[in-house]
């Protein structure tokens, strides 16, 4: 069956009540595949850390339903166990047509209820209990009732004070007879750091290990397993496992603490299209890989590390060689900011990059974050002009030089609100841009960017220091 991990709002505790769901269930040596509704990344690092197996993204603005669908028929049934941590509150979402002939316009289009729908899934609702007591049953029957398509299983408390403060909304919830699952406490000792675009990501956390046995200790003494594991229990199906054909093309992925943001998909398309990944750091390696034939960098905090790649200069060097030399290279969100002439931080100190391309990230405090429609004004690494796809933008950088020739016209993804322009196409065997790009309902992307990789192999005297 699986289950959906929902908040009646942002900020409920999603996160930390998942976590402890996935930690208790590793403990006790079962496996479980988790997933995250949304587009984000530093939750599902979080996942995969715990069941060290990759989380995957189910979003169907990026994707499509029917997507959402196939990534979850895919993965689930190869665990005993799923869960599906959603994203802000159950019904927020975005506003999209959902029947073109009678315009009908729904404003949770790919919220965790329509996740949950669309999957078939029951919901266990978390609820922060902090500043209610009597209140909770308003809120929790409120959510029941809401769409009678949702399947309430159960609620988790969270934040609660003490066991009188638990009585009391014991006492409340009595009459919905809605069934609670599990029940936190203000646990201060728990606690996750974050920063300018959210939870700091698991490799900077040398405390994790502790943070996540004590989760596990919480979840085996306060969650309700004898009621939870039957709706944690994964379907079960025959998807044939299909193998990797045999590796003809090198890609160099960049990846370490300053660029971590992948979606596992993207990887395994890669994959699934004969490519090799091959890992390296920015950070760490004075090299590129040998013999490789194109580049991908993602996003992630180059800003955070400026400094050190910056010291690297033999990286950025045979990065820029590359580059100059032909290679096919995708670059995103962070990866783009790490291709300019420099990184500017918070502190205002400025740090040089590869210099490809002739502008600097510059920091500052405006999040920009939202769904994209993207339109290509040109043909480009990826994709022909005229194309319409669907992205998502979370960064607190802006450019110092906006590029002459573009490679996107964006708006606001539920309406047609302009959004600028933005993205470098030069030279033409590059792809750089804010926007964050799920392939899995675009497999076209990947091969044509493979293609272009094949059709160039550079030699590895031009892109390796002496």
């Amino acid at each position: 069956m699986a289950l959906v991990i929902a908040g009646e709002r942002s900020g409920v505790g999603k996160t930390t009540v998942t976590l402890t769901l996935l930690a208790s269930l590793r403990r006790r040596g079962l496996s479980v595949q988790s997933f995250k509704v949304g587009p984000d990344y530093i939750d599902p690092m979080f996942h995969g850390y715990v069941t060290g197996r990759a989380c995957r993204n189910l979003d169907a603005v990026l994707t499509s339903e029917d997507y959402v669908q196939k990534c979850f028929a895919a993965h689930s049934p190869n665990c005993e166990y799923s869960l599906v941590e959603g994203v802000m509150g159950l019904f927020d979402g975005v506003k999209a047509v959902e029947n073109q002939e009678e315009s009908v316009i729904k404003t949770d289009f790919a919220s965790t209820a329509h996740v949950a729908r669309i999957l078939d899934l029951p919901v266990v609702l978390v609820i922060d209990c902090s500043r209610l007591s009597g209140s909770v049953a308003a809120i929790a029957h409120g959510y029941c009732t809401y769409d009678s398509r949702i399947k309430i299983a159960g609620v988790v408390l969270n934040r609660v004070g003490s066991d009188r403060h638990l009585s009391l909304l014991k006492d409340a919830l009595a009459a919905l007879q809605l069934p609670i699952l599990g029940v936190l406490r203000r646990q201060d000792n728990i606690t996750i750091p974050d920063r300018h675009l959210g939870l700091v990501p698991t490799a900077e956390l040398p405390e994790l290990d502790t943070v996540i046995e004590r989760l596990a200790d919480l979840g085996d003494t306060y969650f309700d397993w004898q009621k939870l594991l039957p709706l944690l229990k994964s379907p079960h199906s025959s998807t044939p496992h299909t193998p990797h054909p045999t590796p003809n093309i090198k890609i160099a992925i960049a990846r370490d603490r300053a660029f971590n943001f992948y979606y596992q998909d993207n990887l395994d398309l890669l994959q699934n299209l004969g490519a090799e990944l091959v890992f390296w750091s920015p950070l760490e390696d004075a090299e590129l890989p040998p013999d490789i034939q194109g580049m991908y960098f993602g996003g992630g905090f180059p800003e955070v590390y400026a400094q050190r790649l910056a010291a690297n200069t033999n990286a950025r060097q045979t990065v820029k060689t590359a580059i100059l030399s032909g290679m096919p290279t995708i670059a995103e969100c962070g990866g783009l900011m790490y291709l300019c002439e420099q990184i500017i931080d918070f502190e205002d100190k400025s740090w040089s990059m590869v210099g490809i391309l002739p502008t600097s990230a510059v920091m500052g405090g405006r999040l920009t974050l939202g769904y994209r429609r993207a339109v290509a004004l040109q043909n480009n690494l990826l994709i022909p002009a005229g194309t319409n796809i669907y992205g998502h933008e979370f960064h607190r950088s802006s450019l110092s030089v906006n590029p002459q020739s573009p490679l996107f016209q964006t708006y606001r993804y539920d309406c047609d609100e302009n959004m600028g322009t933005e993205g470098w196409t030069s030279p033409s065997n590059l792809h750089a841009s804010y926007i964050h790009l799920h392939w899995g309902q675009s497999p076209e992307i990947p091969q044509k960017f493979l293609k272009q990789c094949l059709k160039k192999t550079i030699p590895k005297t031009l892109y390796t220091s002496a």
